[in-house]
Protein backbone atom coordinates (compact mmCIF):
# COMPACT_ATOMS: atom_id res chain seq x y z
CA UNK A 1 0.00 0.00 0.00
CA UNK A 2 2.85 2.57 0.51
CA UNK A 3 4.17 1.80 -2.57
CA UNK A 4 0.87 2.63 -4.26
CA UNK A 5 0.43 5.80 -2.45
CA UNK A 6 4.05 6.95 -2.88
CA UNK A 7 3.67 6.27 -6.45
CA UNK A 8 0.19 8.60 -6.80
CA UNK A 9 1.72 11.47 -4.83
CA UNK A 10 4.93 10.87 -6.52
CA UNK A 11 3.65 11.64 -9.37
CA UNK A 12 0.59 14.25 -8.29
CA UNK A 13 3.27 16.88 -6.98
CA UNK A 14 6.05 16.68 -9.51
CA UNK A 15 3.45 17.35 -12.08
CA UNK A 16 1.44 20.53 -10.26
CA UNK A 17 4.17 21.80 -8.24
CA UNK A 18 5.89 23.65 -11.03
CA UNK A 19 6.21 27.19 -11.27
CA UNK A 20 7.39 27.24 -15.14
CA UNK A 21 5.01 28.14 -17.89
CA UNK A 22 6.09 27.09 -21.12
CA UNK A 23 4.51 26.64 -24.50
CA UNK A 24 4.77 23.16 -25.84
CA UNK A 25 6.40 22.26 -29.41
CA UNK A 26 4.89 19.98 -31.44
CA UNK A 27 6.59 17.46 -33.90
CA UNK A 28 4.49 14.42 -35.73
CA UNK A 29 6.42 11.28 -35.55
CA UNK A 30 4.57 8.07 -37.27
CA UNK A 31 1.46 10.20 -37.66
CA UNK A 32 1.29 10.85 -33.83
CA UNK A 33 1.60 14.22 -32.73
CA UNK A 34 4.75 14.60 -29.77
CA UNK A 35 5.76 17.10 -27.62
CA UNK A 36 8.76 18.51 -26.04
CA UNK A 37 9.94 21.71 -24.35
CA UNK A 38 13.20 23.66 -25.86
CA UNK A 39 15.49 26.05 -23.41
CA UNK A 40 17.35 28.38 -25.83
CA UNK A 41 19.70 30.73 -24.11
CA UNK A 42 19.78 33.85 -25.36
CA UNK A 43 24.06 33.73 -25.87
CA UNK A 44 24.02 30.64 -27.70
CA UNK A 45 26.76 31.37 -30.15
CA UNK A 46 25.98 31.44 -33.37
CA UNK A 47 29.43 30.44 -35.18
CA UNK A 48 30.15 27.31 -33.08
CA UNK A 49 28.21 24.21 -32.71
CA UNK A 50 26.55 23.14 -29.33
CA UNK A 51 25.94 21.02 -27.00
CA UNK A 52 22.39 19.30 -26.51
CA UNK A 53 21.33 18.22 -23.24
CA UNK A 54 18.16 15.84 -23.26
CA UNK A 55 16.03 15.70 -19.70
CA UNK A 56 13.87 13.45 -19.62
CA UNK A 57 10.82 13.09 -16.45
CA UNK A 58 9.63 10.28 -14.43
CA UNK A 59 6.62 7.96 -14.87
CA UNK A 60 3.46 10.58 -14.12
CA UNK A 61 5.68 13.22 -14.60
CA UNK A 62 5.80 16.25 -16.95
CA UNK A 63 8.70 17.85 -19.19
CA UNK A 64 7.60 21.58 -17.58
CA UNK A 65 7.71 19.29 -13.55
CA UNK A 66 11.54 18.49 -14.98
CA UNK A 67 12.13 22.09 -16.29
CA UNK A 68 11.52 23.25 -12.75
CA UNK A 69 12.98 20.27 -10.60
CA UNK A 70 16.46 20.08 -12.46
CA UNK A 71 17.22 23.75 -13.32
CA UNK A 72 18.97 23.20 -16.01
CA UNK A 73 17.47 26.22 -17.76
CA UNK A 74 19.83 28.37 -15.67
CA UNK A 75 22.87 26.05 -16.02
CA UNK A 76 22.48 26.64 -20.03
CA UNK A 77 22.14 30.08 -20.17
CA UNK A 78 26.01 30.14 -18.22
CA UNK A 79 27.73 27.21 -20.27
CA UNK A 80 25.40 28.09 -23.17
CA UNK A 81 24.11 25.09 -24.53
CA UNK A 82 20.49 23.91 -25.59
CA UNK A 83 18.30 21.60 -23.36
CA UNK A 84 15.02 19.74 -24.26
CA UNK A 85 12.67 18.36 -22.35
CA UNK A 86 10.76 15.70 -24.20
CA UNK A 87 7.48 14.47 -23.25
CA UNK A 88 6.20 10.94 -23.40
CA UNK A 89 3.09 9.71 -24.31
CA UNK A 90 0.77 9.08 -21.34
CA UNK A 91 3.44 10.99 -19.18
CA UNK A 92 5.73 7.95 -19.38
CA UNK A 93 8.68 6.01 -21.50
CA UNK A 94 8.46 2.94 -23.27
CA UNK A 95 11.78 2.34 -21.57
CA UNK A 96 12.45 -1.48 -21.89
CA UNK A 97 10.25 -3.14 -19.00
CA UNK A 98 8.01 -5.71 -19.25
CA UNK A 99 5.08 -4.25 -17.75
CA UNK A 100 1.79 -2.89 -18.48
CA UNK A 101 1.35 0.30 -15.99
CA UNK A 102 1.67 3.29 -18.61
CA UNK A 103 0.29 3.95 -21.76
CA UNK A 104 3.52 3.88 -23.10
CA UNK A 105 4.14 0.27 -22.31
CA UNK A 106 0.93 -0.89 -23.33
CA UNK A 107 0.80 0.70 -26.66
CA UNK A 108 4.58 -0.42 -26.86
CA UNK A 109 5.13 2.87 -27.94
CA UNK A 110 8.58 3.67 -29.85
CA UNK A 111 9.96 5.97 -28.03
CA UNK A 112 13.27 5.63 -29.98
CA UNK A 113 11.87 6.46 -32.81
CA UNK A 114 10.99 9.94 -31.39
CA UNK A 115 14.29 11.19 -30.15
CA UNK A 116 15.54 9.85 -33.31
CA UNK A 117 13.26 12.70 -35.21
CA UNK A 118 13.61 14.99 -32.56
CA UNK A 119 17.34 15.51 -32.83
CA UNK A 120 17.10 15.58 -36.71
CA UNK A 121 14.77 18.48 -35.94
CA UNK A 122 16.80 20.08 -33.63
CA UNK A 123 19.54 19.60 -35.50
CA UNK A 124 17.81 21.67 -38.84
CA UNK A 125 16.76 24.62 -36.61
CA UNK A 126 20.81 24.76 -34.39
CA UNK A 127 24.24 23.70 -35.23
CA UNK A 128 24.32 21.02 -32.37
CA UNK A 129 27.54 19.46 -32.02
CA UNK A 130 26.85 15.68 -32.78
CA UNK A 131 30.34 14.73 -30.00
CA UNK A 132 28.11 16.82 -27.40
CA UNK A 133 24.87 15.08 -27.34
CA UNK A 134 23.54 13.90 -23.71
CA UNK A 135 20.91 12.79 -21.59
CA UNK A 136 19.55 12.66 -18.07
CA UNK A 137 16.18 11.97 -16.29
CA UNK A 138 14.99 10.54 -13.29
CA UNK A 139 13.15 7.08 -12.40
CA UNK A 140 11.27 6.11 -16.06
CA UNK A 141 12.92 8.70 -17.69
CA UNK A 142 16.57 7.59 -15.81
CA UNK A 143 15.82 3.77 -17.00
CA UNK A 144 15.09 5.13 -20.45
CA UNK A 145 17.97 7.33 -20.88
CA UNK A 146 19.64 3.58 -20.31
CA UNK A 147 17.67 2.42 -22.95
CA UNK A 148 18.03 5.46 -25.02
CA UNK A 149 22.07 5.24 -24.69
CA UNK A 150 22.36 1.71 -25.34
CA UNK A 151 20.35 1.63 -28.38
CA UNK A 152 21.20 4.78 -29.94
CA UNK A 153 25.01 4.78 -29.01
CA UNK A 154 26.35 6.38 -31.65
CA UNK A 155 24.30 9.38 -31.34
CA UNK A 156 24.58 9.69 -27.29
CA UNK A 157 27.73 10.88 -25.82
CA UNK A 158 27.10 10.63 -22.23
CA UNK A 159 24.24 9.89 -19.47
CA UNK A 160 23.64 10.61 -15.92
CA UNK A 161 20.07 8.28 -15.00
CA UNK A 162 19.05 9.15 -11.88
CA UNK A 163 17.02 6.82 -9.71
CA UNK A 164 16.63 4.86 -12.83
CA UNK A 165 18.50 1.56 -13.54
CA UNK A 166 18.85 -0.94 -16.45
CA UNK A 167 15.43 -2.79 -17.43
CA UNK A 168 14.82 -5.96 -17.24
CA UNK A 169 14.56 -8.29 -19.89
CA UNK A 170 16.64 -5.39 -21.75
CA UNK A 171 19.71 -6.64 -20.14
CA UNK A 172 19.65 -9.39 -21.84
CA UNK A 173 20.21 -8.25 -24.85
CA UNK A 174 22.42 -5.10 -23.74
CA UNK A 175 25.11 -4.50 -26.28
CA UNK A 176 25.56 -0.96 -27.20
CA UNK A 177 27.30 -0.21 -30.76
CA UNK A 178 29.41 2.17 -29.69
CA UNK A 179 31.34 3.35 -26.01
CA UNK A 180 28.89 6.11 -24.14
CA UNK A 181 29.85 7.56 -20.77
CA UNK A 182 27.62 6.86 -17.69
CA UNK A 183 27.28 8.63 -14.46
CA UNK A 184 24.90 6.26 -12.68
CA UNK A 185 23.29 8.42 -9.55
CA UNK A 186 21.37 6.24 -7.27
CA UNK A 187 20.31 6.36 -3.82
CA UNK A 188 21.14 3.41 -1.30
CA UNK A 189 17.40 4.00 0.76
CA UNK A 190 15.01 4.79 -2.52
CA UNK A 191 12.18 3.31 -1.24
CA UNK A 192 10.38 3.23 -4.95
CA UNK A 193 13.74 2.00 -7.59
CA UNK A 194 15.82 -0.16 -5.17
CA UNK A 195 19.42 0.03 -5.18
CA UNK A 196 19.88 -3.48 -4.99
CA UNK A 197 17.57 -4.22 -8.29
CA UNK A 198 14.51 -5.87 -8.43
CA UNK A 199 11.30 -5.44 -8.69
CA UNK A 200 10.25 -1.81 -8.55
CA UNK A 201 7.33 -1.07 -6.09
CA UNK A 202 3.87 -1.28 -7.18
CA UNK A 203 1.33 1.39 -8.37
CA UNK A 204 -2.16 0.65 -7.62
CA UNK A 205 -1.44 -3.11 -7.33
CA UNK A 206 0.23 -3.09 -10.83
CA UNK A 207 3.54 -4.96 -11.49
CA UNK A 208 5.73 -2.03 -12.77
CA UNK A 209 8.35 -4.71 -14.00
CA UNK A 210 12.31 -5.10 -12.88
CA UNK A 211 15.88 -3.42 -12.90
CA UNK A 212 18.87 -4.94 -12.24
CA UNK A 213 20.88 -4.40 -9.09
CA UNK A 214 22.71 -0.76 -9.38
CA UNK A 215 26.43 -2.55 -9.21
CA UNK A 216 24.80 -5.19 -12.12
CA UNK A 217 24.09 -2.12 -14.37
CA UNK A 218 27.98 -0.34 -13.06
CA UNK A 219 29.25 -4.04 -14.71
CA UNK A 220 26.86 -3.93 -17.61
CA UNK A 221 28.46 -0.29 -19.03
CA UNK A 222 31.96 -1.22 -17.65
CA UNK A 223 32.45 -4.24 -19.92
CA UNK A 224 30.67 -2.11 -23.01
CA UNK A 225 33.15 0.48 -22.73
CA UNK A 226 36.09 -1.35 -21.50
CA UNK A 227 37.14 0.61 -18.84
CA UNK A 228 39.85 -0.19 -16.12
CA UNK A 229 38.48 -3.11 -13.51
CA UNK A 230 39.33 -0.89 -10.90
CA UNK A 231 37.85 2.13 -9.96
CA UNK A 232 38.98 5.32 -8.39
CA UNK A 233 37.23 6.22 -5.35
CA UNK A 234 36.53 8.65 -3.00
CA UNK A 235 33.59 10.52 -1.48
CA UNK A 236 31.75 14.12 -1.89
CA UNK A 237 32.15 17.05 0.59
CA UNK A 238 29.23 16.43 2.84
CA UNK A 239 27.46 20.50 2.42
CA UNK A 240 24.59 19.61 4.52
CA UNK A 241 25.16 17.20 7.30
CA UNK A 242 21.22 17.37 8.15
CA UNK A 243 20.54 15.91 4.87
CA UNK A 244 21.01 12.43 6.07
CA UNK A 245 23.20 11.30 3.01
CA UNK A 246 26.65 10.77 1.99
CA UNK A 247 27.73 10.57 -1.70
CA UNK A 248 30.57 7.99 -2.15
CA UNK A 249 31.97 8.41 -6.07
CA UNK A 250 33.39 5.33 -7.95
CA UNK A 251 34.69 6.09 -11.36
CA UNK A 252 35.82 3.36 -14.12
CA UNK A 253 37.56 5.64 -16.30
CA UNK A 254 40.26 4.81 -19.48
CA UNK A 255 37.77 3.09 -21.43
CA UNK A 256 37.60 3.12 -25.29
CA UNK A 257 37.55 6.49 -26.96
CA UNK A 258 37.76 8.50 -23.74
CA UNK A 259 34.81 6.74 -22.16
CA UNK A 260 34.23 6.17 -18.19
CA UNK A 261 31.65 4.80 -15.88
CA UNK A 262 31.21 6.95 -13.07
CA UNK A 263 28.70 6.02 -9.88
CA UNK A 264 27.83 8.36 -7.35
CA UNK A 265 26.47 6.00 -4.72
CA UNK A 266 24.20 8.01 -2.33
CA UNK A 267 24.17 6.85 1.08
CA UNK A 268 20.95 7.14 2.61
CA UNK A 269 19.44 9.18 -0.32
CA UNK A 270 16.18 8.69 -2.02
CA UNK A 271 13.98 8.84 -5.19
CA UNK A 272 15.01 12.62 -5.39
CA UNK A 273 17.00 14.96 -7.57
CA UNK A 274 20.01 15.95 -6.06
CA UNK A 275 19.86 19.51 -5.38
CA UNK A 276 16.20 19.28 -5.60
CA UNK A 277 13.36 19.50 -3.51
CA UNK A 278 11.98 17.65 -1.17
CA UNK A 279 8.49 17.34 -2.83
CA UNK A 280 7.34 14.47 -0.80
CA UNK A 281 7.97 13.69 3.17
CA UNK A 282 10.91 11.26 3.42
CA UNK A 283 8.61 8.43 4.44
CA UNK A 284 7.40 8.01 1.51
CA UNK A 285 10.14 9.40 -1.16
CA UNK A 286 13.70 9.17 0.88
CA UNK A 287 15.87 11.78 1.59
CA UNK A 288 17.16 14.64 -1.11
CA UNK A 289 20.89 14.85 -1.07
CA UNK A 290 22.40 18.48 -1.02
CA UNK A 291 26.10 16.91 -1.63
CA UNK A 292 25.88 17.94 -5.38
CA UNK A 293 23.09 19.55 -7.96
CA UNK A 294 22.43 19.32 -12.10
CA UNK A 295 25.69 21.24 -12.24
CA UNK A 296 27.75 18.06 -11.44
CA UNK A 297 25.88 16.28 -14.08
CA UNK A 298 26.83 18.58 -16.65
CA UNK A 299 30.24 18.85 -15.39
CA UNK A 300 30.74 14.79 -16.23
CA UNK A 301 28.73 15.69 -19.44
CA UNK A 302 31.24 18.73 -20.13
CA UNK A 303 34.35 16.20 -19.63
CA UNK A 304 32.71 13.27 -21.48
CA UNK A 305 32.07 13.98 -25.32
CA UNK A 306 32.43 11.70 -28.36
CA UNK A 307 36.17 12.01 -29.91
Amino acid sequence: MKGRLCWALAALVVSLTCPVRAEPLKLVVDGVEREYLLHVPSALPAAQAVPLVLVFHGGGGTAAGMMALTRFNALADRERFLVAYPQGIGKGWNDGRITQVSLAHRDNVNDLTFIDALLAHLSRQFRIDPRRVFATGISNGGIFSHYLAASRAEKIAAIAPVAGGIAQPFDQVFRPAAPVSVLIIQGTADPLVPYAGGRIAEAGGRDRGSIVATDAAVNLWVRANATRRQPETGSLPDRDPSDGCRTQVFAWNGGTAGSAVWLYRVEGGGHTWPGGTQYLPRRFIGAVTHDFDSAAIWEFFRQHPKP
